[in-house]
């Protein structure tokens, strides 16, 4: 990649300023501290000023395991160094993280396909809305995406070297892994991804008896495993003391210890939530907050009884603002009764419906834009937003189709096309569809437009 750099200099250069540029726009036009941030803040400032991981209370600090210890770390970091709830700072050097990330994909571009999509690559990246957009928000998006660039390119570094029997690349990789997970949860996939392909080239090496021996893929798959699941023991062995409980990474639901969770309430949702929009006219303002049933889509019920029967259970609801386990067990039993009705929907259509969403929808949701975009009623400065903002994802998704169709390129994309698949059909199973979570897939995106671009004779240098 040095050679790459040195040789299109000025190329780089420029599309490094361009980065930059689009990055700070985002970062002071459009910066984003939300609840969540807050939350991460806060438990940043109590194992700063208390040595404790915890929320703050009315008169104490109390210990938690709802989030990861990845984002307060870094927040802790950068809070020791630029003073406390300094957010700015964070952001900017958030900024230096997605340029790395854009030469992680440049990287990554360049030993799949070659140095010509490797350039094109950067560019894409660099130039991209949707990454720049997240390194403006104090969240774990741009970090995590930053790490899962850098498993999968550690992890096409190993596969190059099979045959050497090094596992550096391997323990590297795996530290990587381990710091996706560190971050968010969901960050394991790249485990079952890497992993997974690793048990299938462990099998055709055994079936074909050639390419790299079965004990050669066995040790970086091990390697792998171990070093990434050694990166959760001082966490869990932390959540063992603390509270009792064994804890390797975070609750499904961000509860706290013995917290009450609907978990009928969310299962009714996933019944017919499709799209981010339903997430806030109702999944986001539960608990707390009036629901109105209009709001509710058609596909939200099967007959006119059963609109009465769901009006009646959020009528419930409204006069408490709480999903109290008597109430989320009439929830439960609606979700039954729609999951038999129809089993299809709930395990084929409205998963798929989901997915596209988070795929195609304009990644707006941070922005001013209203979400009910296709109602054209918005500020029409945000409305061009929205409708700019869709036509880009758009492009960089059909360029990617277009790329991987062309398919003049072979070596290990079956491991991006595993992850990408692994983690769109985990996000199926979400009730919240939210774009944001295909934001780890989108650099792969990006290198399979990058193929769009690819000559006919494959360059080499």
């Amino acid at each position: 990649m040095r050679e790459l750099l040195r040789q299109h200099l000025r190329f780089f250069l420029i599309a490094t300023f361009a980065g930059v540029v689009l990055r700070l726009l985002f970062i002071f036009w459009f910066h984003g501290v939300t609840t969540d941030s807050f939350v991460y803040g806060d438990i940043a400032k109590n194992w700063l000023q208390h040595g404790i991981y915890g929320l703050s209370g009315v008169n104490d600090v109390s210990p938690t395991y709802i989030r990861l210890p990845g984002y307060p770390a870094f927040l802790a970091g950068v809070f020791a160094i630029f003073g406390m709830g300094h957010y700015r700072a964070v952001l900017l050097l958030q900024l230096l993280v997605d340029l790395g990330t854009c030469l992680l994909t440049a990287d990554l571009a360049r030993r799949i396909i070659s140095p010509r999509a490797a350039r094109i690559a950067f560019l894409l990246a660099a130039i991209c809305p949707f990454l720049a957009n997240y390194v403006a928000n104090a969240l774990t998006e741009t970090w995590e995406v930053f790490f899962t660039v850098l498993a999968l390119d550690l992890a096409v570094v190993g596969l190059d070297h099979l045959a050497d029997a090094s596992l550096i690349p391997w323990v590297v990789c795996g530290l990587a892994v381990g710091a996706a997970i560190l971050l968010r949860p969901d960050g394991a996939l790249l485990l079952l991804a890497i992993g997974g392909y690793l048990l299938v080239i462990l099998i055709r090496s055994v079936k074909a008896r050639r390419g790299p021996s079965a004990s050669q893929v066995a040790k970086a798959g091990l390697t792998l495993a171990l070093v990434s699941l050694a990166t959760l023991v001082p966490w869990t062995l932390r959540n063992l003391r603390t509270f009792h409980e064994f804890q390797p990474l975070a609750p499904r639901y961000a509860n706290e210890e013995n917290a009450f969770v609907p978990l009928g309430f969310n299962r009714w949702m996933r019944t017919w939530v499709a799209d981010y929009t339903s997430i806030e006219d109702i999944y986001w303002m539960v608990p707390g907050n009036p629901v109105d049933v209009d709001k509710l889509p058609d596909r939200a019920f099967d007959s006119p009884s059963q609109r009465e029967q769901t009006a009646q259970l959020l009528e419930d609801y409204n006069d408490t603002l709480q999903v109290t386990p008597e109430l989320d067990a009439r929830f439960a039993a609606l979700a039954s009764e729609r999951v038999h009705h129809s089993l299809l929907r709930y395990y084929v259509v409205m998963p798929l419906m989901r997915i596209a969403d988070m795929w195609l929808r304009p990644r707006t949701e941070t922005l001013p834009s209203d979400t009910r975009w296709w109602e054209f009623d918005d500020d029409p400065k945000w409305l061009a937003l929205s409708l700019g903002l869709g036509i880009v994802n758009l492009a960089y998704v059909v360029a990617a189709f277009a790329g991987l169709v062309r398919g003049r390129f072979a070596p290990h994309l079956g491991l991006l096309l595993t992850f990408v698949i692994l983690r769109t059909l985990f996000l199926g199973t979400l009730e919240n569809p939210e774009t944001r979570y295909t934001l780890e897939c989108y650099p792969i995106v990006i290198i399979l437009a990058a193929a769009l671009f690819q000559p006919k004779s494959r360059e080499t240098a």
